[in-house]
């Protein structure tokens, strides 16, 4: 890409290699926590951008916002910096009954509404996206041994939090979603066409199924810090 970052403003040997990203800017600091010698190398616009190690490899954690358009502006930044490798760490709405606070959603692939981020990109073919092999993998070996609650499937990416409602809810369950989110189509289609690689996992934060509440950040700080674990690994292992 011909114009540099603009909204993420640091060195490119301050970013590593692989780098997990959030929404949410309190789950980036906590997995930053997590991770040995980490340092805050970008704050501009609230991306917030920790880079330390974990099982002695650098890695990155990122803040991305919330929705595609927000989300696409970090990917490609990042990108642009030099990121190979992606993984989401992220909550969802479970679709399948049953689906309890804090089980995990693994993506094999991510629909989206037609257009929208996407298709400012690529207007006249549906892109299918989806996350790297050995990511989901990894991810899916991660999660095992630490005995976790997983779910494999597709997910949808959302482009407008309030406009769901369970009619919604209801006909991606019947279409064989496993959750809905709003960036994991963003992320593996941009990894698609820029050629990095990408993956996600998700900690489901509420049932749309079955109307349960949505916990807020706070509430799922317990759920976050065990599934920062299985994504770390994965991400330093695959």
């Amino acid at each position: 890409m011909a114009i540099e970052p603009l909204h993420i403003k640091l060195k490119k040997s301050d970013l590593a290699e692989r780098v997990l990203v959030a929404g949410d800017p309190e789950r980036v600091k906590l997995v930053s926590e997590v991770l040995k010698d980490a340092r805050l190398v970008n704050s501009n616009r609230g991306f917030y951008v920790y880079t330390g190690f974990y099982n002695d490899k650098p890695v990155s954690v990122a803040c991305h916002g919330v929705g595609g358009p927000s989300a696409a502006i970090v990917f490609e930044e990042l990108y642009q910096y030099g990121a190979k490798v992606m993984i989401r760490l992220g909550t969802a709405g479970g679709l399948a009954p049953g689906q309890k606070y804090g089980d995990l959603v693994i993506p094999s692939s991510a629909a989206s509404n037609p257009g929208g981020t996407i298709g400012q990109y690529v207007k006249d073919i549906c892109l299918a996206p989806a996350p790297d092999h050995e990511l989901v993998s990894a991810l899916v070996k991660a999660a095992s041994e630490e005995g976790l609650q997983y779910k494999i499937g597709p997910v949808f990416s959302s482009d407008a939090f309030y406009a769901e409602d369970p009619g919604f809810a209801q006909r991606l369950s019947s279409l064989g979603f496993a959750a809905v989110e709003m960036e994991c189509a963003t992320l593996f289609a941009l990894g698609q066409i820029r050629g990095y690689r990408s993956a996600a996992l998700l900690m489901i934060s509420d049932n749309m199924i079955e109307r349960t509440t949505m916990l807020d950040a706070s509430q799922m700080k317990a759920y976050a810090q065990r599934a920062t674990k299985v994504a770390l690994e994965a991400l330093t292992s695959a």
